[in-house]
């Protein structure tokens, strides 16, 4: 690829995104606790670039102090602007800059995976004085072009200078007529600055008289992208929204956040740096902005201190900033089908869910695929689940036909999200107390009413299943992820047939099999459990291994033997058949067998199922099962040399 230069417009004024604006420039606006500055800069920072410049205007000294203490400070040219110069002037203000190379133009306030490399070389070959990057994008569709060239804008007074647009468009190749928005993103040859005018201009502008003179302004259909405008409130939210659906989160905190033990969560969550929270309050589809401090109690007649936000007790579809709350329309931030539905869940299952209001009733739909032997199996499970008292969303109605359900809807807010947010020791023990009180009952009087369920006295966590989890670790993670053949297969299969041998050997009650942090939701305070249609008969212990040997979340080593006492306990005093040295020993084996399990999971998600987000849950994964091994080296050798190699 030849030498490139990239351009940043970053001087707006951002009146759009009033009053978040007034007292955060629209480039530092964060994402997940980094700007969409940053997002740009690395991306665009991955090419082949000689030099990258960002003009400035608005609120100038705080982009510039951030970029020189970013780590891109030493390869950005800055340009500042007084006046303001528009998208234009900004690029003729650079010209000795740009001069020397083609370049890259992106906006500040788009947030973007559109491949810039493949853009940069289609430019290259196709001869294009520009090539723009469009999309259909209905709501900012105005560009007219004519196979695949530039050759109209909707709106634009004068498109051609001294041209006849009719004998213009009679010299572009034959292709049909379209209309497509401008992505914010172009490619550019150096002879382009000509057309510039010194002072302030429009780019638009220049793309016309560029045509007037002979030159072709080129475009690349990039429609299936994903793109964003943070340049108003409702797109930022949405973009924030986004990247954390990318990322499999639904809550982000930043570290800095204080009071967490006041906040009831639900749907997406994002608290960003430096924010304090004062008093309850309930958060859901919020974005609280840097800086900000919320819910402070004011006597009657007191002044409003400053940076505080208001002192309501609840927000929902909102921006949240010192001084000021931006409320946002639902349908504005998601992509509802005609039933009022909107996708949910950031899991590994191929079924898929919504959540439908139906006369102001949340609740969730959920479609399985064609021929899903765990529908009928689901619902069964739920209907015997609730009837022994166990917390689980009720069963609204169902298609068994169309494999299709609708549930109580349990809320947005898993444990593991719950957990995002620092929480005094107490609180979050109270927490998993009460989702091992789950299982103290699922272990003991429910399982006692197993006969009940026909669909689970024949399911077991058997010799065979054991041995299932174990090969798909070895297929789907050692092979799949960590690429690695397996030497000794028959010393391998021998300590795999062992530790099958052991774990089947152990007492079994019902076991809900995926027992962790995302399968529980937390609403009011009281856990909610989902994503039990696995559920079998086996070891009770791994159930216990799955909530507090977690790979989504790690607990204290004295967080753990207290919850795990509190466990031993009660089952101690519920059960007569249980022995608490005798359970201990199970722990071992089944928290071996479990981690393999979830490892196995993570490889097949990222990489047969193409969500890479669960690829960060690796290094914990094999963390736990290392510290495993550690205590069972002797009687798993083999186990233990392939770990090792991991």
């Amino acid at each position: 690829m030849t030498n490139l230069s990239v351009f940043i417009l970053a001087a707006g004024l951002g009146e759009r995104l009033r009053p978040i604006t007034a007292y955060i420039p629209k480039p530092l606006l964060p994402i997940l606790g980094k700007p969409v500055l940053e997002y740009i800069l690395e991306k665009v920072s991955a090419l082949p670039i000689t030099a990258i410049g960002i003009n400035l205007h608005y609120k100038k000294e705080a982009v510039e102090k951030w970029v020189r203490n970013s780590q891109f400070g030493e390869r950005v040219v800055l340009f500042p602007e007084d006046p303001v110069l528009g998208t234009g002037g900004a690029l003729k203000n650079a010209e000795g800059f740009l001069k020397k190379n083609i370049f890259l133009v992106h906006n500040a306030d788009i947030v973007s995976d559109i491949d810039l490399e493949n853009l940069i070389a289609f430019h290259i070959s196709s001869g294009n004085l520009a090539t723009l990057a469009v999309h259909d994008y209905p709501e900012f569709n105005r560009l007219i072009l004519k196979g695949g060239f530039l050759n109209g804008a909707l709106g634009h007074p004068k498109p051609f200078a001294s041209v006849n647009p009719t004998e213009y468009a009679k010299g572009l190749p034959e292709g049909s007529q379209k209309i497509l928005a401008f992505t914010g993103i172009a490619v550019y040859r150096p002879e382009f600055l000509q057309f510039l005018p010194e002072g302030n201009s429009s780019v638009v502008d220049a793309w016309f008289r560029a045509i007037s003179a002979g030159y072709k302004i080129g475009t690349l259909d990039v429609t299936g992208c994903s793109w964003t405008d943070t340049g108003r409130p409702a797109s930022y939210t949405k973009a924030v929204f986004e990247e954390l659906k990318n990322i499999g989160e639904t809550v982000y905190i930043h570290p800095s956040v204080q009071g967490c033990d006041n906040i009831e969560m639900d749907g997406y969550v994002i608290i960003e740096d430096a924010s304090i929270v004062h008093d309850k309050l309930s958060l859901r589809n919020c974005i609280v902005l840097p800086g900000t401090e919320i819910g402070i109690e004011r006597r009657e007649g007191a002044c409003s201190a400053p940076g505080t936000a208001s002192v309501e007790d609840s927000f929902e579809n909102s921006i949240i900033g010192p001084d000021f709350k931006i409320v946002l329309k639902e349908t504005d931030l998601f992509n509802f089908s005609g039933d009022n539905a909107v996708a949910i869940g950031t899991g590994g299952s191929d079924r898929k869910y919504f959540r439908v209001k139906k006369n102001g009733r949340s609740v969730v739909l959920m479609k399985c695929p064609e021929g899903d032997a765990d529908y009928d199996r689901h619902i069964e499970l739920t209907l015997f689940f609730r009837k022994h008292s166990l917390p689980v969303p009720e069963l609204i109605g169902r298609d068994p036909g169309r494999k299709m359900a609708v549930f109580e809807d349990a809320g947005g807010l898993s444990l593991y999200s719950w957990l995002k947010c620092r929480r005094a020791e107490d609180k979050q023990e109270e927490i998993y107390r009460k989702a091992l009180d789950f299982l103290i009952l699922l272990h003991t009087s429910v399982t006692e009413h197993v006969r009940e369920c026909p669909s689970l006295q024949d399911r077991r966590f058997d010799y065979d299943h054991i041995r299932w989890e174990t090969g798909y670790f070895v297929e789907r993670f050692v092979k799949g992820v960590a690429g690695i053949q397996i030497g000794d297969a028959g010393a391998l299969n021998d300590n795999f047939q062992s530790l099958a041998l052991k774990v089947n050997s152990f007492s079994k009650t019902i076991v809900h099999r995926d027992f962790q942090s995302q399968n529980i939701m937390v609403r009011g305070g009281n856990p909610v459990v989902l994503d039990y249609q696995g559920a079998r008969l086996g070891p009770p212990a791994y159930d216990i291994v799955s909530l507090l040997w977690d790979p989504y979340y790690r607990l204290s080593c004295s967080t753990r033997e207290r919850l795990l006492s509190y466990y031993t306990g009660k089952m101690s005093a519920d059960a007569q058949w249980f022995n608490e040295k005798e359970f201990g020993e199970t722990l071992l084996p089944c928290r071996m067998q479990r981690h393999m399990q979830a490892l196995g999971a993570y490889g097949f998600l990222s990489s047969v199922k193409g969500k890479n987000y669960f690829l960060k849950y690796i290094p914990e994964g094999l963390r736990l099962l290392r510290e495993d091994l550690s205590a069972a080296k002797k009687e798993y050798p083999a186990l233990d040399a392939l770990v090792k190699k991991l």
